[in-house]
């Protein structure tokens, strides 16, 4: 599995983008979750109560750059083969949302103003904010693993 991840990443644009992945999801979901605060200085602050919250952003984080840059090459590399190559990238994209799907007090409030049905969204997205991002985590450690079967499946390394 670590040989499918010297593959991709031997390429500097698939590196550039999983930086760019990791960073862009990195700082949009601590923005909206108020890790980070852009005005009227740039402030980073994690809070001791909401640690395991932050640590959950950054492995989706991690994850999601990880995932996708891996999925693109597979999929630019097998796209003249027969079979399904698109499944673990929806899964990757799925996986990264259900991790961004809780995020902090501004969506709280854009879903709150759906009346009955936002208070009723927002009060399931507090209460399970810390489970969807074990789960979203879950499900892009899948991608993972499938993504780096096929790889070493087709690709031949190994």
């Amino acid at each position: 599995m670590a040989s499918a991840i010297g593959l991709v990443f031997s390429n500097y644009s698939y590196v550039s983008l999983s930086a760019a992945i990791f960073t862009g999801l990195l700082m949009l979901l601590s923005s909206l979750s108020e890790y980070v605060f852009f005005t009227p200085s740039f402030v980073f602050y994690v809070p001791y109560d909401r640690l395991v919250g932050f640590v959950l952003i950054l492995a989706v984080s991690f994850l999601s750059g990880l995932v996708i840059p891996m999925n693109v090459y597979r999929i630019i590399t097998l796209q003249n083969k027969p079979g399904r190559i698109g499944g673990s990238f929806i899964g990757s994209i799925i996986g990264a949302s259900a991790g961004a799907c809780s995020c902090g007090p501004v969506g709280f409030a854009i879903i709150s103003t759906f009346g009955t049905v936002g208070g009723v969204a927002t009060s399931l997205l507090s209460t399970y904010e810390i489970p969807l991002r074990i789960l979203s985590s879950g499900i892009l450690v899948y991608v993972y693993y499938t993504t780096t079967k096929s790889l070493s499946i087709n690709c031949k390394i190994g």
